[in-house]
């Protein structure tokens, strides 16, 4: 193979988008804009919340700031590329950016799969062990855990990236995707990618097959465990505190299995529809999902209601 023709770090891929269909880019710049102004509004607050008051100072909410801090970056990584590549009608990213950009949304997701089970384990805990959860979620053994989460998805995408930027790519640099999305760039590759593939396989079943067996099964314990409460004042409250992030976890682990669980459609005009719904359900994956959590966590949590509303009569910040 000529040397020429494979990449190098002056190489700049194309990001096709919505190109293929104008009229929808002038839309969904508005809606991806708005969305990402309330992601940063509404995880920006919770995170200051769950700083300021004394109240939340508990390993729950702790975790809940982590995954708000998880959210902006993950955002952060790629709705502003999103939002340029609906201003702009051929819409190039170096090889380098793209390597970063690809770094950062594979981390910020992994990180987020095992940082919900992390939250997980502490419900389990605050629910069918609660005399000895001041013991087991002390702060030696939570804010490690939370470190934990970030260093394996940081870790993980460090090898996938390495290894996805280290093939040839000739000819073809289109990427039909609105980001740097690994397996988008996988496509390109002009090499045998069978080493990516199974490093992805054993990636997914680490930080997601596991950490979805791990929190079904706990919720099977704690879901018995609360049944057995027998005053129904002490089961709506036990469910109350797990509700919230039930939600976020069924949104987040069940937008990914559709995403990529679902068949493909082998007729050509059918896989152009199922190619725009595809990226369609990638950006409701990508920006809506991190805006529901604050609204999940603010609308279905007293503490953080209360929290809030004291902040503000207080004046601790500004609007």
């Amino acid at each position: 193979m000529d040397r020429s023709n494979q990449t190098s770090p002056l190489v700049r891929f194309i990001l096709l988008g919505l190109s293929a269909h104008p009229k929808l880019e002038k839309t969904f710049f508005v809606l991806i804009l708005l969305t990402y102004l309330v992601i940063l509004l509404g995880n920006g607050l919770l995170i200051l919340v769950t700083i300021l008051d004394p109240c939340l100072h508990t390993p729950m909410y702790f975790f809940l700031g982590n995954l708000s801090f998880l959210d902006i970056c993950y955002t952060t990584s790629s709705v502003p590329l999103i939002l340029d590549s609906f201003l702009t009608p051929r819409k190039t990213i170096p090889f380098s950016a793209c390597a970063v950009q690809m770094f950062l949304s594979f981390a910020m997701g992994a990180t987020e799969c095992v940082l919900l089970g992390m939250m997980t384990f502490d419900r389990y805990v605050a629910i069918c062990n609660p005399l000895r959860y001041p013991e087991v979620m002390s702060k030696a053994v939570y804010v490690p855990m939370a470190a934990g989460s970030w260093a394996a998805g940081s870790t993980s995408a460090v090898v996938q990236t390495s290894l996805a930027m280290q093939l040839p790519f000739c000819g073809n640099n289109v990427i039909n995707h609105f980001t740097c999305e690994i397996l988008a760039v996988l496509k390109l590759a002009c090499a045998d990618i069978s080493i990516n593939i199974i490093s992805m396989v054993m990636a997914n079943v680490i930080l997601l097959g596991i950490p979805v067996l791990f929190i079904f099964f706990s919720y099977v314990f704690i879901i018995a465990t609360i049944l057995k409460t027998p005053s129904a004042e002490g089961r709506k409250k036990a469910f109350s505190t797990c509700s919230a992030h039930l939600t976020v976890v069924f949104i987040f682990y069940g937008t990914i299995l559709f995403m990529y669980g679902k068949p493909k459609s082998k007729d050509p005009l059918g896989a152009d529809k199922q190619d725009l719904a595809d990226k369609i359900i990638s950006l409701f994956y990508g920006v809506v999902t991190p805006m529901l959590n604050p609204i999940i966590y603010s609308l279905r949590n007293t503490d953080v209601k209360a929290a809030v509303r004291n902040l503000v009569s207080q004046k601790r910040f500004t609007w």
